[in-house]
């Protein structure tokens, strides 16, 4: 049934949002040289790497690092990577993973190949078998300024209380912390 959810929501998200993510694409090239998309190595469900894509936000050359992990991210980001980053708008060209079936909706946020102590920790914990999803509870709870033992917990609670209608409940709080921009890091 969520794999269904996912499937029809993607899809119709894609097919509404098809001309706005070309008018990105467009911006992203006009603004910064390099692809108007960024794929990366992210972990999904049971540990498997599986690519993943977000509009570029970052110049070419950046470290393939988690944000946080950069000296002075400001001084990496694209002239418009930093309104993307705050919309959460880089993040919908996930969109695909979640028809290819890499990703769900809702899930814990998939880990760069090299966050080796996130991927243990889920590990340990049982929550590498939840598809990672495009939000999550762990997102709406502290997104970016979370520790990483505190997003694995909320993993493990996602893992425990799924349901469509938690689903349903992260959807809705994920729109309003991207409208108030809410723990995002900049």
């Amino acid at each position: 049934m969520k794999r269904l959810f996912d499937f029809c929501v993607a899809l119709c998200a894609g097919l509404v949002l098809l001309v706005p993510l070309l008018f990105v694409a467009m911006a992203v090239k006009l603004t910064s040289q390099g692809p108007a998309l960024y794929w990366s190595d992210r972990v999904g469900r049971n540990n498997r790497i599986f690519r993943m894509p977000k509009f570029r936000s970052m110049r070419v050359g950046t470290p393939a690092v988690a944000t946080h992990l950069l000296s002075d991210p400001a001084a990496h980001l694209t002239p418009i990577g930093s309104f993307l980053r705050n919309t959460s708008i880089d993040e919908l060209p996930q969109l695909w993973c979640i028809l290819t079936g890499d990703m769900s909706i809702v899930g814990p946020r998939p880990a760069l190949f090299n966050q080796d102590d996130l991927i243990a920790l889920r590990t340990a914990a049982g929550a590498e078998v939840l598809r990672p999803g495009l939000t999550g509870w762990a997102q709406v709870n502290g997104r970016d300024e979370l520790p990483i033992p505190a997003k694995v917990a909320y993993d493990v609670e996602y893992l425990q209380r799924q349901s469509l209608a938690f689903d349903l409940r992260i959807v809705w709080m994920t729109i309003l912390k991207v409208l108030k921009r809410d723990g995002v890091s900049h």
